[in-house]
């Protein structure tokens, strides 16, 4: 029994010493350490370098009409659907013309009343002036009264301006009469251009009202060619001019690329004219008329078309826009977040990670700068690394550094 719990002893204070020695050689360990945290680096190597200026845009019809009506009515009949493709001059629409065919010929009658009320006052005209012209003779032989003379003349005068009157009112009665006749073609409803329907407002069987401003029938459009409006936050739209290359994408084919040239930048923003003032940010306009910001971001629409001979792109669809600033094909490149400090001479200083675990600081010529790769011209080799940061001891992150 003495010699069991001899031997527990024994074994008790041998795994106590074992443990005391663990801990002071784990606790040396930690505080005596001078190993350098690992690098997270990334190769200079070679690839193709764009530099553009990112916008979201919306595709638009280069040509777009909204087709009215000039004439109040019902409409009667609507001869196209949506999608369907017409040609100028084809028939649309047709509002019931009665009302209107009814005005023109009251105007056709009115016409030909004051036509022939014309006639007769002519006819009348020339009786005084036969008459007139008797008196005048007999007056010179001094065979009539002046009396007679003056009432003769005086007739002549009053039937030359009642002639003045009703040929004044004809000529209006004649320009009533075009009047009626063109807002009773004005109830055919014609196609002012090729293209594709592409809304309809207003359903056969509605009444249209256009006293005050011309309703809205259906919406053409020429969908061969399609206007881009790319959103340039003012940060970058100083950068951006006509003429410059410019590509995207829309996100039903994001793997398509469309290309074109920009063809305008507008001088104010898209919001600019709205009479609320809604565009100007968050507050509004001021009293003079001129945008109050308010903080709100501000973006200028750049333009330019796109072929679209299979109509694939359609209107309202979002593109994602670059507008190409420049670009190199198969240049040196690193991460911009590898670059350092710009000095006086305009060199970029660059953290290397040399052979053996070394660290070189060198001054490196940096042309283009996406903000994602950078170009090098000078200073660096293909193949070399480049630290882009640093992790702390250990980690997954530094480890595939060190392996990278």
């Amino acid at each position: 029994m003495i010699k069991q719990r001899y031997r527990r002893l024994v074994v008790g204070v041998g795994a106590g010493v074992l443990v005391a020695l663990g801990t002071a050689l784990a606790a040396y360990r930690h505080f005596t350490s001078n190993d350098a945290p690992p690098y997270l680096t990334a190769r200079v190597a070679r690839a193709d370098l764009e530099d553009a200026v990112l916008a979201a845009g919306t595709l638009y019809a280069h040509r777009q009409v909204d087709v009215g009506a000039q004439v109040s009515g019902q409409l009667k009949v609507l001869n196209v659907e949506l999608g369907d493709q017409v040609e100028p001059g084809q028939r649309l629409a047709e509002i019931d013309p009665t009302l209107l065919e009814h005005a023109l010929k009251q105007a056709e009658a009115e016409e030909r009343s004051l036509a022939a009320q014309r006639r007769a006052t002519e006819a009348r005209l020339r009786l005084a002036s036969l008459a007139a012209t008797r008196a005048q003779a007999l007056w010179d032989r001094e065979a009539t009264s002046r009396e007679t003379f003056e009432r003769a003349q005086a007739e002549r005068q009053v039937e030359r301006a009642n002639l003045d009157d009703v040929d004044a009112r004809w000529k209006r009665a004649r320009i009533e009469v075009d009047k009626a006749r063109a807002n009773a073609a004005y109830t055919q409803i014609v196609a002012p251009m090729a293209g594709e329907v592409v809304a309809i407002v207003t359903r056969q069987g509605q009444t249209v009202i256009a006293e005050q401003q011309a309703p809205v029938i259906l919406k053409l459009a020429a969908l061969d060619t399609m206007t881009v409006k790319a959103q340039v936050s003012e940060a970058d739209v100083l950068r951006v001019q006509p003429g410059q290359r410019v590509h995207f994408t829309v996100l039903g084919e994001p793997d398509t690329r469309y290309e074109g040239k920009i063809r305008a930048i507008e001088p104010a923003p898209q919001d600019f004219a709205d009479p609320s003032g809604a565009g100007a940010g968050a507050g509004g306009g001021t009293s003079n008329g001129s945008p109050s910001r308010g903080g709100a971001a501000v973006f200028y629409n750049a333009l330019f078309e796109v072929p679209n001979p299979g109509h694939r792109l359609r209107i309202s669809m979002t593109a994602e826009v670059s507008i190409v600033q420049g670009t190199a094909k198969d240049t040196l490149v690193v991460p911009s977040s590898a670059l350092g400090a710009r000095s006086a001479d305009g060199k970029v200083a660059v953290r290397v990670l040399a052979e053996g675990g070394e660290v070189q600081t060198r001054q490196v010529q940096v042309g283009m700068n996406n903000h994602v790769k950078a170009q090098v011209l000078s200073g660096l080799h293909e193949g070399e690394r480049v630290i882009v940061g640093e992790a702390a001891p250990g980690s997954d992150a530094g480890k595939a550094a060190e392996g990278a």
